[in-house]
Order: C-alpha cells, then structure tokens, then sequence
C-alpha cells in the first residue's frame, strides 16, 4: 500500500468522467487499498479513484455509522463500492456544508437527498446495496458525484474559507 497525492481542482482529470470496472484485477485491489491508506491520512471520509487521477467507478467510504449517542461512539464502518450507483433516493432533502479533499480551504452549502440506497459491487466483485441516511447518504453522493466530474463547488450554494471552528471533515 502506499499513499498518492490527491488531485486538486488545478487538474482538469477531475472533471473526467470515470469508466466503469469490468475486471477485477491485482492492480484494482492495490489501487483500492491505496485509496484506502490515503483516504486515511488525509484525513477524510471518503475518496473517489478519479481524485487520484484514476478512470475507474471506485469510492471508498468509511464513517461512523448513525445512531450512536455521545457515550456510545460506534466504530467506523470501511465500505468499498465499485461502479456505484445511486439507486434511490429520498425525496427529502437537507443543505449542509461540506468540504472536500480535492478542493482544500474551502467549504459550501450542498443541497443533497436526506437518503439515498446505493448498490454496486464489493472489491471482490460480488453484488452489494446499501441504505444510507444523513451524513452517510451525503458521503456517497458526494464521492459518486467524483465519479461524474462534479465537484461540490458546482452544487454549492455558496463557497467560502471557513474559520477553523466551523470546518467540516473533507469528505473526499
């Protein structure tokens, strides 16, 4: 395993559309374990292969589950997606401010579903769907939107440097 940089919006990869996995190969588990170490070190919640200049439908998403009070901290929960998809989603939705490791010193308003299911396939290529509410249904849709070329700016309702207190974790 070993830690790559982390494209910023500089890089016009980020706004390339990443193409869907169709082998599952040694180079993919390595790239997914890379994703993972830097993810990781970054830190952040989340990373999208194509913010490591990679072309490929691959998120890693690791957080907290929901529902854990402040005594009862849950651990953090590592999910592997490849080719991603948002299946569905909730009509409800919630504004908040996000970050990202591709876009750093600045954060934004993201209007995003309240929850969405998402399915794709495990790193080992087997069938996985999940469902995921609040902060966790906003990781996924913000690291699938990388998939597409979209960064949270171009969602944003507005973008500004946050003071050091108000700063949310980069999601990825």
């Amino acid at each position: 395993m070993s830690l790559r940089p982390v494209l910023t919006t500089e890089d016009s990869r980020l706004r390339q559309r990443a193409h869907a996995v169709d082998r599952f190969t040694d180079d993919l588990q390595t790239l997914i374990d890379d994703m993972v170490e830097t993810m990781r070190a970054a830190p952040g919640v989340g990373l999208a292969a194509t913010q490591l200049g990679v072309r490929q439908r691959v998120i890693v998403v690791e957080y907290p589950p929901e529902g854990g009070d402040d005594e009862e901290k849950l651990p953090a929960k590592l999910y592997v997606v490849v080719n991603p998809e948002i299946a569905r989603h909730s009509a409800e939705t919630i504004t908040s401010a996000e970050g990202c490791l591709s876009v750093p010193g600045y954060i934004g308003n993201v209007e995003r579903h309240a929850a969405v299911t998402v399915k794709g396939l495990n790193r080992r290529g087997k069938p996985f769907q999940l469902k995921a509410r609040g902060w966790t249904a906003r990781i996924f849709q913000h690291e699938i939107d990388h998939l597409d070329g979209v960064l949270f700016i171009d969602r944003a309702e507005r973008v500004w440097r946050p003071e050091a207190s108000e700063e949310p974790a980069p999601l990825g």
